[in-house]
């Protein structure tokens, strides 16, 4: 473990060594990579949005027997069983609960009240205050720049109206890879770097080998936004796969959709009242039509068969554009401590030029 500490407002509010977050991505944050990160002195964050209720407390007691370090669970906070899974972060003595979505004010309280730390992930400056005045006590920024769902401001101009807006930690996410990212992330006011393909990235990752390879022959422009996948703008590899969903038509995409729902509804447990309730929690507040809603089952099932069972023929892989740089499979060890060392070599190197 790495000999090289920065503290920071982040380090100080969860009790890691490190500024760095391993972020909750769906079939791949699982309980060893988690663990790892923990180990290594940077914040793990468990994905529960993949996971049955019982998969998901089973999975916090997993992790706890690897490692006595602090972690966090990442929760859909629109999910119609936000609640119960609140519960078992709180029953689990779980130090952390990070959201996808900004939270209600009730489920931030209530985790308050138990002690949890409460970090959502936003995309806008409104959102943050929103959150910062609801109680939150920290939030990640994540810029155009991070994988998965992304918006279309890059992280050097989001970033430092967050900074400015919120008096809690801000942690900065989408383009981080090495310790350089670390300092100039401090340098606008950030407590931290969150990373997710870097994370993925890694030889902890449970993600399958030949899967790994595409993302590390992948060069930048390899890296592309679509939002054939389900209706809303989505970073991730450019496949075959990729460009036959941008071709197919609007009943080829519903029909596929249909199949991937029943599918995901197999496979987490849910009810078809449940899908029902989270499609119009989606829905509520929100500029999206019910074929939008549909296609979004199409995301956890086309993203498991690459992810979990090594199929990038039949799946897709999300992916921050530092996917293009990355060239490498360290250990979450390795990783931490070569960040953790560019990092210092980094704040040398600007003091020697005062």
């Amino acid at each position: 473990m790495s000999d090289v500490t920065i503290a920071t407002r982040l380090t100080e509010l969860v009790g890691v060594r490190h500024p760095v977050v391993q972020t909750g991505m769906g079939w791949v944050a699982g309980p060893r990579l988690v663990s790892a990160t923990a180990d290594a002195g940077a914040l793990g964050i468990l994905a529960s949005a993949t996971m049955s209720v019982e998969q998901l407390r089973s999975a916090v007691r997993e992790v706890k027997s690897r490692t006595d370090a602090p972690f966090g669970v990442n929760l859909r906070a629109d999910a119609g069983d936000a609640a119960e899974r609140v519960g078992i972060i709180i029953d689990e003595g779980v130090k952390v609960a990070s959201f996808a979505l900004a939270p209600s004010r009730e489920l931030i309280a209530r985790l308050k009240d138990a002690g949890v730390v409460v970090i959502p992930s936003i995309g806008a400056r409104r959102h943050a205050e929103k959150v910062a005045a609801w109680g939150a006590d920290a939030v990640i920024v994540q810029g155009g720049e991070g994988g998965g769902h992304t918006g279309s401001v890059a992280t050097t101009v989001l970033l430092p109206q967050v900074v400015d807006a919120v008096d809690i930690p801000v942690v900065a996410a989408g383009g981080f890879h090495d310790g350089r990212g670390l300092v100039a992330a401090l340098a606008y006011g950030a407590a931290g770097v969150a990373m997710g393909t870097r994370f993925l990235l890694t030889s902890d990752s449970t993600v399958p080998d030949a899967v790994k390879a595409r993302y590390l022959a992948a060069a930048v422009k390899d890296v592309t936004v679509t939002t054939k996948v389900d209706g809303l703008p989505h970073r991730m590899l450019r496949t075959e796969l990729v460009d036959a969903l941008e071709r197919s038509g609007r009943a080829a995409s519903l029909l596929r959709a249909v199949r991937h729902a029943s599918a995901f509804r197999r496979e987490s447990g849910m009810t078809w009242a449940d899908m029902i309730r989270d499609g119009l929690a989606m829905k509520h507040g929100k500029d999206l039509t019910w074929s939008q809603v549909l296609l979004a089952a199409n995301t956890p099932m086309l993203l498991k068969a690459s992810m979990v069972d090594g199929r990038t023929d039949l799946g897709v892989m999300a992916s921050g554009q530092v996917a293009g740089v990355i060239e490498d499979l360290p250990s979450c060890a390795e990783l931490v401590d070569r960040l953790m060392a560019e990092a210092r070599a980094t704040l040398d190197a600007l003091s020697a030029k005062d």
